[in-house]
């Protein structure tokens, strides 16, 4: 397991709950976006600032994360490719078990079970994994500028909302195409 940075910006020390239950502290902070929060189409620009406001609460088997982060996001429509910005606010909560169980880990390498849980190292906890969960969750799958965005013209690729009643002539099947000539002639 590689040991995690206490300086890193979404790692938080536990020490101060000193592991007796029902201790508690308020974390506030503003960390940059990590690389990649989001979706391909709409995610929260790297660099940019997220707010935290996490409560740190030590029980029985480890610490317990709540709190909410929030943060900007940039993309695109799905529908139109116009530019979105918006913002986004998720809630997080997350049990962080006490890593006293070093040796239970490596003889259950290949247990599917404990893959899931959150681990505290040296009473460190990383809260990238469960950031980057809530945010892709709360994200729509397909972002749009506005929920009755008309898109794009199949035709010419006009945005359909500038230009809703643009029409093009109904193309015609090169197979008919000399009947209009006829069509004329009469």
């Amino acid at each position: 397991m590689t040991s995690l940075d206490p300086r890193a910006p979404l790692v938080l020390d536990t020490r101060e709950l000193g592991r007796r239950p029902g201790s508690q502290r308020e974390v506030t902070r503003t960390v940059p976006a990590p690389a990649e929060l989001g979706i391909e189409i709409l995610a929260v620009p790297e660099g940019s600032p997220v707010d935290l406001d996490l409560r740190l609460e030590a029980v029985m088997e480890g610490v317990l994360v709540t709190g909410t982060a929030r943060a900007a996001l940039e993309g695109e429509c799905a529908r139109c490719l116009e530019p979105i910005s918006d913002e986004i606010e998720v809630t997080l909560q997350e049990l962080y078990v006490y890593d006293d169980r070093h040796d239970h880990h490596e003889r259950n390498a290949g247990g599917d079970a404990d893959d899931e849980v959150s681990t505290l190292e040296d009473d460190l906890l990383d809260l990238e994994p469960l950031l980057r969960d809530a945010v892709v969750l709360a994200l729509p799958f397909q972002p749009l500028c506005r929920d009755d965005c008309p898109g794009l013209c199949t035709e010419c690729g006009a945005r359909l909302a500038d230009d809703p009643d643009h029409t093009h002539d109904a193309p015609i099947d090169p197979r008919w195409a000399k009947l209009t000539g006829l069509q004329q002639d009469q």
